[in-house]
């Protein structure tokens, strides 16, 4: 089967829906943790917070979309091994995707919000840097434009964004790999979707253009991700 990825899918997964049950939620959270661990995502993610962290030896984190946690988790690994001080905060829509984060989390403090991203409000304490990974996709485009600004606004220092690439050999190892070795319908059906929502380059620097971001990067990383970031070291 020949799928046409020329153009971004919008088609809504099943993980978008509300009325998935905790269980379900707690097994596909499961398994996008090996499936990111396994494929390199996390060390992607790893990449982008090397690229802004700098020689800082404190920092604030916050993930948008932080689903089970397990992004974050693998950050802040990364942190303690380096000896360095993080504070962190996971925010989510989805209530089961909190729940899931918060019994699941062992890494010390953390702060957990149940909310769209877009109604929080940061006063004196917006974090140094904020991230997404495998989140954007879930957005249109002009929701995308919007949410680069809230980041870029938002960020002390910066945010990075780890993402998908479009691209027919992702999505067909995506689609075999899950109907050989998962268990969970939600992935079955929403791992390949979401290649289908992914990027391609020249989207992501038309986004950064349409959110006025001058100094955005976009690199690929394998296996068929995007890494982008926006900031500065120090």
């Amino acid at each position: 089967m020949v799928k046409d990825l020329s153009k971004r899918s919008y088609q809504k997964e099943l993980l978008d829906r509300d009325d998935i049950p905790l269980a379900d939620i707690r097994r596909n959270m499961l398994e996008l943790d090996i499936i990111n661990t396994w494929l390199g995502g996390h060390a992607i993610s790893i990449r982008g917070l090397k690229h802004l962290i700098g020689r800082r030896k404190q920092i604030s984190l916050c993930e948008i979309g932080c689903g089970g946690g397990d992004n974050l988790r693998a950050l802040v690994r990364w942190c303690h091994k380096k000896n360095i001080l993080v504070h962190v905060t996971g925010i989510d829509l989805n209530a089961h995707c909190i729940a899931v984060a918060r019994e699941r989390w062992q890494e010390g403090p953390a702060k957990w919000i149940h909310s769209d991203y877009r109604n929080v409000v940061f006063d004196i304490d917006r974090p140094d840097i904020i991230f997404s990974s495998l989140f954007c996709h879930h957005f249109t485009d002009e929701e995308l434009t919007a949410q680069l600004g809230w980041m870029e606004k938002n960020a002390g220092v910066g945010w990075f964004i780890n993402d998908l690439h479009r691209h027919i050999m992702a999505w067909q190892s995506i689609r075999l790999l899950t109907k050989w070795f998962s268990g969970s319908y939600l992935v079955k059906n929403d791992a390949p979707l979401s290649v289908q929502r992914g990027f391609t380059r020249s989207e992501w620097l038309e986004l950064l253009k349409q959110a006025g971001i001058d100094d955005g990067k976009v690199q690929w990383k394998w296996a068929f991700r995007w890494l982008v970031t926006s900031g500065k070291r120090s």
